[in-house]
């Protein structure tokens, strides 16, 4: 396959986030919202060598709050987005890889608190478009990660 190639996706696929050190991340698949977005609470804009940085956490499982991950990223815009509720709201943009199965790109992320949102990550059509085909009736078709390879990428404090 070349890497122009478009592959077949499901409506919720595992993903990875190495940028951010993420090495599973479940995500639902959204042609109707234009932007991606990703589960983040605790946001705190910082300087790092004079550019605009964020840092923030992640809870990576649903359903799992226990397990939280601290991230840092270089902001490359803020932006108002429309909210699942309808809400226009102001949010950090950020750039970094998206990783299903074996095919890695770039793609922006807004971080928004998804709490009540069933899937912790959101992926918009602008991260979709040229890379992917998309098969509503499947799931999990780019990568399966099981129970046991969660708990293995994600252990549990002692």
């Amino acid at each position: 396959m070349t890497r122009h190639e478009k592959f077949l996706i499901g409506w919720e696929e595992w993903c990875a986030l190495p940028g951010l050190k993420l090495p599973a991340i479940k995500a639902k698949i959204d042609t109707g919202a234009r932007t991606s977005a990703i589960h983040a609470f605790n946001i705190t804009p910082l300087l790092v060598n004079g550019e605009q940085w964020v840092k923030f956490c992640i809870h990576p499982l649903q359903k799992n709050k226990l397990m939280t991950k601290s991230c840092k990223a270089k902001v490359i815009d803020k932006r108002h987005v429309m909210s699942s509720n309808g809400h226009k709201e102001a949010r950090y943009v950020i750039q970094t890889i998206l990783t299903m199965g074996t095919h890695s790109w770039p793609i922006e992320v807004t971080l928004s608190n998804r709490d009540p949102l069933a899937f912790r990550m959101l992926l918009g059509r602008e991260a979709l478009r040229g890379h992917v085909i998309i098969d509503p009736t499947k799931s999990f078709v780019s990568n399966k990660i099981t129970k046991k390879q969660l708990e293995d990428l994600y252990p549990q404090p002692a």
